[in-house]
């Protein structure tokens, strides 16, 4: 998560225009020509996904043809730091209309700089929004899910029910049955769970720990991040459950790669069809399909689907969210961004959205489904309103990175019970919380 906006920096730059102005300010893929938010007819949105240029400028296009208003696209990418730029840009009274946020520590950036869109058509139509005390603030353009993925022609070749993996118990039968079948199903191990904790952290201290936090809450429940918020206390009962799950992943996890495979491995030994079950989120499917397309091809593009972490009896929702928002600039051509972010909701722009760019739409009544292998699990779950919120991306900055991350790993080498494992996690928490 980036660093918050030092408050000197901000009271200084308030003495500047609040008037958004053009300028593509050394960014790959924009096409910003000066002219800006200037005119009524002109508004400026900074992208931060520059592997959708094409199709956002595609967009534009059609806008601008429909409604006789022109959007620049800007598209952010090759490392560049996103919020510095966008710093960068309000100091020198240049900020665009729409802008990207990663989640809580961006979007504390501009509080108070962000319009509310709570009143908008599309904030009714999806789960995904972000809301802060300052309304609804954040645009949600796809959605990722954090679930335990599983390969279903495996899961089928062992007559495991996934509709079934609700329950401790559940997941302790079937992982038995599947890793007794092991060398008939041509399989390496029953999970791809990958500790690793230098590269790795966020898989365990962010994405894993996330499901301790959310899994099998209404979407709005915040019980256990405000718990953890409140100084880095944890539900004992609850963490020592979860405990167990992952003690559980342990136990039928690749014995040669759960201490220090990368990302890499863990992601082309499941599109390879060497794991049941992979402990990564919907993300993967665009790795699987692209820089391991003939690895998966050669596993016969199997179908794949999500399970709950199911650590008690009764989880039966994923983790659903936007891994980053769109908001709207509060000193910029606010109503014009608005018109435009909600007709990104109809009809022709979801089908570029979702079929070109491959987004999985947050909105109820898209219609659309993206190729990614993903996709169709996630809308299920959506349309049977068995979703869960994230609330990770709020946690304490460097949580994952320099506590919670280490100690998966500490577990995973066995140099942890639960019981310990539940103690040292709850020392780092409360250690991270106070500092």
């Amino acid at each position: 998560m980036k660093k918050k906006l030092l408050s000197l920096i901000l009271a200084g730059a308030m003495a500047l225009s609040l008037a958004a102005c053009g300028g593509s300010g050394g960014t790959d893929g924009g096409d910003s020509s000066g002219g800006g938010s200037a005119s009524a007819n002109t508004i400026r949105l900074v992208n931060g996904k520059i592997e959708v240029d094409a199709p956002l400028k595609k967009l534009a296009q059609m806008y601008e043809e429909e409604t006789g208003v022109h959007v620049e696209i800007e598209s952010m990418g090759g490392g560049i730091d996103i919020q510095g730029t966008l710093k960068g840009y309000y100091q020198a009274g240049n900020m665009p209309d729409i802008f990207v946020n990663g989640g809580a520590s961006d979007f504390s950036n501009w509080a108070g700089l962000c319009a509310d869109m709570s009143g908008e058509a599309w904030a009714a139509d999806t789960d995904a929004a972000y809301v802060n005390e300052d309304g609804t603030v954040g645009f949600p353009y796809t959605v990722e899910a954090i679930g335990l993925a599983y390969n279903a022609n495996i899961l089928e070749a062992a007559g495991v029910d996934p509709a079934a993996l609700t329950s401790p118990a559940a997941y302790e039968e079937a992982f038995a049955k599947i890793d007794g079948m092991k060398d008939e199903l041509g399989i390496t191990a029953v999970v791809g769970y990958y500790t690793e904790p230098v590269n790795l952290y966020w898989s365990t201290g962010n994405h894993l720990f996330a499901n301790y936090e959310d899994a099998g809450l209404a979407r709005d429940d915040t019980t256990y991040f405000d718990l953890l918020s409140d100084g880095g206390q944890l539900d004992v009962a609850r963490f020592t459950d979860f405990a167990n799950f992952v003690a559980l992943l342990q136990q039928y996890a690749d014995q040669s790669m759960m201490i220090s495979g990368t990302y890499d491995q863990q992601i082309l030994n499941f599109a390879s069809g060497k794991y049941a079950f992979v402990t990564q989120g919907s993300w993967i499917g665009a790795t699987m399909t692209s820089d391991d397309a003939d690895a998966y091809a050669a596993a016969g593009n199997f179908p794949v689907g999500m399970a709950p972490y199911a650590f008690q009896d009764g989880i039966d929702t994923i983790l659903t969210n936007s891994p980053s928002w769109w908001a709207v600039y509060s000193g910029g051509n606010v109503d014009a961004a608005k018109a435009f972010l909600q007709w990104l909701t109809s009809d022709a722009a979801q089908e570029v959205l979702v079929l070109e760019a491959g987004f999985i739409s947050p909105f109820n009544s898209s219609k659309y489904v993206a190729t990614d292998p993903f996709a169709q699990t996630i809308v299920d779950y959506q349309s049977s309103g068995k979703t869960s919120g994230w609330h990770w991306l709020g946690n304490k900055e460097g949580l994952a990175q320099n506590y919670t991350g280490q100690v998966f790993n500490d577990f995973a080498q066995g140099n942890l019970d639960v019981d310990r494992f539940v103690q040292v996690m709850q020392q780092v928490c409360a250690s991270a919380y106070a500092g």
